[in-house]
């Protein structure tokens, strides 16, 4: 079958274009922003990419067409495939249909920690023997891939709550199925489909409805957001983690987050020594082991795989020192990613200065819905330059001045990458922060770096 997938250098599409190939269809595509990680392994997969979303694109008609949830009506290519009565789908129900069915699904739901906990678990799986199917918003540096089809029975897929489609809007989750579910936490994002807490929690306990009763529900012990979801209604075995409290609990051994003891139903499995950092990844970690447990997955060997794991790329990624300047790229786009992420440089590097470079990006952030919370969320930051792009409907002032001298901003990537350079000095950690591409800054910023030395 020949599949055009529209939307297809998003992180879910992306790998949705992934799995397709390796099921043996002929494969392309069409996005309007084409950039790395995701356009690299799409060209390496021998996936042609058409930048632009043209009626012309679609011709000659393929058999189907996926329709990724960043088009809607009025979009020429959406306009075109209707009027010309191509059959369609939303990638989520591919998905549903095509991959999962017959598997036993892990889905990863929450507000953060998605990307990082399904690639844990796919990684703790795999070094287990159990050769997982998985599709990761991100790419693993484990995998090197986002998706693949695995050849054993477990397929591990991130669960996002954003909307399926322009002509499905029920949340992406909903089409998984699963047999075991991470609710790894709830807060209020998706400013633009979502009016409050409340109707997240609405698209979480449908997921919850969809998990059978001999399943499983690993589930945050500390977020009362998730209580009240389960609170709605509850047919399958919930296992509890937190760090003091639940069924799987952490001890940190180190302030930074970078080694911990695993207690489940308390007794002590073992320490876990890793490259990661903060304690949001520790959670990230308790959810995985749980979820890996509850499929039978040998304790002991589940806690020594963690020893080499190995992040998603964009993750806190270190992209290198230049000149004592420490360089990273991170994905963190909401006030607590930011403040937890920061938090746990911040334990590692002491007193070290951090600075940050911030793209208010994604929907929610450029409407304004977390502007008061992000200038508590950078409290761990030295510096701070936010880009005021146009499209930003709010003043990025307003929280530099809340950062008491420690912000500023900036109307472009160049202005702000300037910025950054003439503050940096050996011995500093530089974040770029941005769920986009963010114009490749984080590279560009270090290719500067080397410039000014030389």
């Amino acid at each position: 079958m020949r599949l055009h997938v529209l939307g297809i250098c998003g992180t879910f599409m992306g790998g949705v274009a992934a799995l397709a190939r390796e099921l043996g269809h002929v494969v392309e595509g069409s996005d309007q922003n084409v950039y790395p990680p995701m356009s690299t392994q799409l060209e390496q997969l021998g996936i042609a990419l058409k930048v632009g979303y043209h009626a012309a694109h679609l011709e000659p008609a393929s058999d189907l067409v996926v329709v990724g949830n960043a088009l809607s009506r009025g979009n020429a290519a959406v306009e075109h495939l209707l009027d010309a009565g191509t059959p369609y789908v939303s990638g989520p129900q591919w998905l549903g249909e095509q991959v999962l069915r017959g598997r036993q699904v892990f889905a990863v739901a929450g507000t953060h920690g998605k990307t990082t906990t399904t690639a844990m678990l796919a990684w703790i799986l795999d070094a287990c023997g159990r050769e997982p199917g998985f599709l990761v918003g991100g790419v693993p540096q484990n995998f090197e891939v986002s998706a693949r089809l695995g050849r054993g029975e477990a397929f591990v897929i991130e669960a996002d709550e954003y909307d399926t489609a322009f002509f499905d809007k029920r949340s992406k989750f909903v089409h998984y199925r699963p047999r075991i579910a991470i609710l790894n936490n709830l807060e209020f994002d998706h400013a633009d489909i979502f009016a409050d807490v409340a109707a997240i929690q609405r698209q979480f306990h449908h997921l919850v409805r969809t998990v059978p009763g001999n399943g499983r529900l690993i589930v945050n012990a500390e977020d009362t957001h998730l209580a009240d979801v389960l609170a709605q209604g509850c047919w399958t075995p919930v296992t509890r983690f937190g760090m003091d409290c639940g069924d799987w609990q952490a001890r940190l051994t180190s302030a930074d987050g970078s080694a911990f003891r695993v207690l489940a139903d308390g007794t002590d499995w073992g320490e876990v020594r890793w490259e990661l950092i903060g304690r949001h990844n520790v959670m990230n970690a308790l959810a995985a082991l749980a979820a890996a447990d509850a499929a039978g997955v040998d304790r002991a060997a589940a806690i020594a795989a963690l020893a080499g794991f190995r992040s998603a790329r964009r993750r806190l990624e270190r992209i290198g020192e230049v000149g004592g300047v420490q360089v990273y790229d991170d994905f963190a786009h909401h006030p607590s990613a930011i403040a937890t992420t920061l938090a746990g440089l911040r334990a590692r590097v002491g007193a070290a200065r951090i600075l940050v470079g911030l793209e208010p990006r994604s929907n929610s952030m450029r409407q304004g819905a977390h502007a008061q919370e992000l200038a508590p969320s950078l409290h761990e930051a030295d510096s701070v330059v936010l880009l005021q792009r146009p499209e930003l409907s709010w003043d990025a002032a307003r929280v530099a001045a809340a950062l008491n001298g420690r912000g500023a901003t900036a109307s472009s990537v160049d202005a702000l990458l300037a910025a950054l350079l003439a503050q940096a000095r050996a011995g500093d950690h530089v974040v770029f922060m941005s769920n986009g591409g963010f114009e490749n800054a984080p590279r560009r910023f270090a290719a500067q770096l080397g410039n000014s030395a030389a």
